[in-house]
């Protein structure tokens, strides 16, 4: 008699995207299919997206394809996994660039730059990580333990952990007397 022993597989992907938008809702759908199948919780699949679309949009806008590709002829890479702990771990990797990247601090009508923001509200941790071939890989630690029964409640709201700081208050005429009905 054969003795079969269970062993837990850490869930892990990898792929090749292209420089450029045309690869991210692909790499978008097998990341939600196969996080979905493998009973991540729904909230934490979102956020687990959500980073995968910035991360890419961040590596293609700011770094170069992988290898010796021209801008918008080669690739980028994708992964996730669920390491044994549960923590669900995401990383891109590009070919590198002029800049680090960093998160910025967007004017209120700047149409970019909250990306890293965005990344920093919804994840539990992130980092880059370069290579000796120039390689730079963003990781981002989404959750901490997807198998925790909390792992699928959303942590506050994302509006307050991404808010705009406060604007300063602008002196201006005190109107108050001209509404005054004691006159």
């Amino acid at each position: 008699m054969a003795l079969v022993v269970a062993q837990e597989v850490p869930t892990s992907s990898s792929m090749a995207v292209p420089h450029g938008p045309a690869g991210v809702g692909e790499a978008r759908r097998r990341m939600r299919d196969q996080l979905r199948r493998d009973g991540v919780a729904e909230s934490v699949v979102d956020d687990a997206v959500l980073i995968l679309s910035e991360l890419l949009s961040n590596a293609c806008k700011h770094g170069r394809p992988l290898g010796d590709a021209l801008a918008g002829d080669g690739d980028v890479r994708a992964a996730w996994r669920v390491e044994p702990d549960g923590r669900l771990v995401v990383e891109v990797t590009d070919g590198g660039g002029p800049t680090r990247p960093a998160p910025a601090t967007p004017s209120v009508t700047a149409h970019g730059g909250r990306g890293l923001n965005i990344i920093t509200a919804l994840a539990d941790d992130w980092g880059v990580r370069d290579d000796a071939r120039g390689e730079v890989t963003v990781w981002v630690v989404v959750h901490d333990d997807v198998y925790d029964p909390d792992a699928g409640r959303r942590r506050d709201g994302l509006a307050p952990r991404i808010a705009a700081p406060a604007a300063p208050r602008i002196p201006g005429p005190d109107l108050r007397s001209a509404f005054d009905e004691r006159g």
